[in-house]
């Protein structure tokens, strides 16, 4: 699992519609299908009446991640005083995340970083903070349009 993905798990991501599809398609544990003759199968006893259907359950929607409600509810608990709004190493640490040069690197890398921004630290930290707050959009994040430019 790359950094964004723990990032993504850290504020609640993760409920996609995969998974939604996976439970919509499992029938429930005490849901019971008819045969061909009638016979209601899965159940203590048959019966002849019964023309039982199994029905998947709709699938729930992916609910939007408000991220800044959900760092800011973090940042007020957090023993440091963090400032996640603009500092990509407060980000990460807020979120228990490593924080170090080499993990930005690494997270840099991943989400595809131009190399001539790698070779500042702090270039890249600003590109860095900028395309995870994008990238959180573009995975249903709700993020103030203030964090996007």
């Amino acid at each position: 699992m790359g950094l964004f993905d723990r990032i993504k798990e850290k504020l609640g991501f993760g409920h996609d519609s995969s998974e939604a599809h996976k439970q919509a398609s499992t029938p429930p544990a005490n849901a019971t299908a008819t045969s061909a003759e009638g016979a209601t199968l899965g159940a203590d006893r048959p019966t002849a009446t019964t023309n039982a259907t199994i029905t998947p359950a709709a699938a729930p929607a992916m609910s939007q991640v408000d991220v800044a409600v959900k760092l800011d509810g973090m940042a007020a608990t957090h023993p440091e005083t963090l400032n996640w709004r603009t500092s990509i190493v407060d980000l990460l640490k807020l979120l228990g995340l490593d924080s170090s040069l080499t993990a930005r690197k690494e997270l840099a890398t991943e989400l595809g970083c131009p190399q001539d921004k790698m070779t500042d630290s702090g270039t890249m930290n600003i590109w860095l903070h900028k395309t995870v707050m994008q990238k959180l959009a573009e995975h249903g994040g709700s993020i103030p349009p203030e964090l996007l430019h």
